[in-house]
């Protein structure tokens, strides 16, 4: 992923930070959107599901830390940081970037090992990838230290 501030600016994420732990890392094109809001909140809504399977969820967008913090202010918090990407180097790397830089809605999980496992990047984005699809996707990884 490289390396990403969260909205407090007090940290700068890396998945080297979740090394043994399986990351969904979602791309989200904008803060206040309203199917981004309703994805943000609905993996909040099953932050069970997701503890579960111990998946940490890390959400980016390629708006500011105080756009971010702003947005989760105004929704109450959500269960996971919001990491921001606002020189789109991160989504760059991982092929989100659509028609003239935009985010395209995508979401990924990274196994334990740092491999991604699973890849889903949106073309219309007016969608978002459900919870049981992306924890089905976790726990299809096997186990840590185990025989597939």
């Amino acid at each position: 992923m490289g390396v990403a501030p969260g909205e407090d600016d007090a940290r700068l994420f890396s998945l080297d930070d979740y090394r043994g732990q399986p990351v969904v890392l979602v791309f989200y094109p904008a803060d206040d959107s309203p199917v981004c809001t309703r994805q943000l909140g609905t993996y909040t809504e099953d932050i069970g599901a997701f503890r579960e399977v111990n998946a940490q969820i890390l959400a980016i967008s390629p708006q500011s830390t105080d756009s971010h913090r702003s947005f989760s202010e105004k929704r109450g918090g959500f269960a996971f940081p919001l990491l921001s990407d606002e020189g789109k180097a991160v989504g760059a790397a991982y092929g989100i970037l659509g028609l003239l830089g935009l985010y395209r809605r995508s979401a990924f999980v990274i196994d334990a090992e740092g491999t991604i496992t699973y890849a889903h990047r949106s073309i219309g984005g007016l969608s978002f990838r459900p919870t049981g699809e992306l924890v089905a996707a976790v726990g299809a990884q096997p186990p840590r230290g185990t025989d597939p």
